[in-house]
């Protein structure tokens, strides 16, 4: 087929029916395969109870209630929004979005991803849609700069009684590129301040870092020594709406150990901890994902987010 190597769930269900029922199911048109699966989904539904629909809500991971008081994360979002820059266009993203946006510019693999009957799979990051309505948006010139807050669901089993979904408040950068770096310096500093000054206003107590690693790029290693730290320990740095804001004091730590995330992020990637580096919180890093997009190899962007629902845990007010 297209290399795909078969799982022995996959290779089970293919061996129980009719031989060429795979070849046939890839013949079919995308629009006669969804009206293939809709109806055997019709049909599944007829079948169903109450008492089935209460035993799924009570054992299914993916439907069960998260543990999040909503108040308390209504109000730790509400304050994020306030502490944005002006410049930073809100994006209210759809729960779905394209089948294949991660596995097209990332290597995270589709099994991971809850995939739709309808060409479609459920939001699992928010930073690959915005870096799709980034790409689109540049189209008109000028850089952009998005933001969201949304629920995500991802397949992968976290162990224990870990959620399969949760909240995450994301950040996505384009713009195109100025030489030297200094476009991805200048991407750093304004998404390193702002999750500088929200750990500083929400979670002070909670012995909040933010971490840095360079992945073999020399000159994003030059500008993070000349131009990112420097500009981070200045005191004041300007906010999108024109003002000055007092940098708060929460500590950028290099961490050259970490390996997580090469191949996934580009020249260097950040991490967002509290309880003194115990609980990661937050993740993110430079990409190629709007240069792919647009096939314009002169983008650059830069994807970061935080779980608000793991905030509200180390204790943020």
């Amino acid at each position: 087929m297209d290399g795909h190597e078969l799982t022995d769930a996959e290779r089970r269900v293919w061996a129980a029916v009719p031989a060429g029922t795979r070849a046939a199911l890839a013949g079919l048109s995308g629009a006669d395969l969804r009206t293939l699966l809709l109806g055997v989904a019709h049909d599944r539904a007829a079948t169903v109870h109450p008492a089935d629909v209460v035993r799924r809500w009570r054992e299914d991971r993916f439907v069960r209630p998260a543990r999040a008081d909503p108040r308390a994360l209504a109000q730790i979002e509400a304050r994020m929004w306030q502490l944005l820059p002006a410049d930073v266009s809100g994006v209210e993203l759809s729960p779905v979005v394209p089948v294949g946006t991660c596995a097209a510019v990332t290597p995270v693999s589709q099994n991971r991803i809850v995939t739709t009957m309808r060409a479609s799979e459920v939001l699992s990051d928010p930073t690959n849609a915005l870096a799709i309505e980034a790409a689109l948006r540049r189209r008109r010139g000028g850089e952009v700069h998005l933001a969201a807050a949304h629920r995500v669901l991802r397949a992968q089993d976290f162990g224990g009684d870990a959620s399969a979904h949760f909240r995450l408040f994301a950040l996505v950068s384009s713009a195109r590129d100025a030489g030297s770096g200094s476009t991805q310096a200048r991407l750093l500093i304004r998404h390193l301040t702002y999750w500088r000054t929200v750990l500083a206003d929400l979670a002070p107590a909670a012995a909040p870092q933010l971490h840095i690693t360079v992945f073999d790029d020399e000159i994003i290693r030059e500008r993070l020594a000349d131009t990112v730290r420097p500009a981070l320990e200045g005191g004041v740095v300007p906010a999108g709406d024109g003002q000055i804001l007092d940098q708060p004091s929460v500590p950028l730590v290099d961490e050259p150990e970490r390996r997580r995330g090469r191949g996934y992020y580009t020249g260097c990637a950040i991490r967002i901890t509290v309880r003194g580096g115990s609980l990661e919180i937050g993740d993110g890093g430079l990409t190629d994902w709007t240069a792919r997009l647009s096939g314009d190899a002169k983008e650059r962007c830069l994807v970061s987010c935080l779980s608000t629902e793991r905030l509200v845990d180390s204790g943020a007010r």
